[in-house]
């Protein structure tokens, strides 16, 4: 099994729609470190030996860059970024999202 990490970071801004008084349903933002995981067995790499090029990591996870985040993922909490991610790139089986330090959120999909 082959592994492919890549981290970046995203500046971006957006606000929460909560169900208690919280900042965070004001408009701001954040530079939120994102850290992608892509895999595959050995004998499935790509034509050019690779499980993923990090430039199309990069490409995706660049959608969310200097953007107001609720005009592509809707409640755009930690969480949902780290859903929308993993639900957009190839073979992506887990992603982390550090909002901000030491306040981190880690999805992987449900292996049903």
């Amino acid at each position: 099994m082959f592994i492919v990490q890549k981290t970046m970071e995203v500046s971006a801004a957006h606000s929460l729609e909560l169900t208690y008084q919280s900042p965070c349903s004001s408009l701001h933002g954040h530079n939120w470190m994102v850290t992608v995981f892509c895999r595959c067995k050995d004998d499935r790499l790509d034509e050019n030996g690779m499980v993923i090029d990090f430039t199309k990591i990069k490409k995706v996870v660049n959608r969310l860059d200097h953007c107001f985040l609720n005009t592509i993922i809707p409640q755009p909490t930690a969480e949902n970024i780290a859903k929308y991610l993993v639900e957009e790139i190839p073979l992506c089986f887990k992603v982390e999202i550090e909002e901000t330090r030491g306040n981190k959120v880690t999805y992987e999909p449900d292996c049903d």
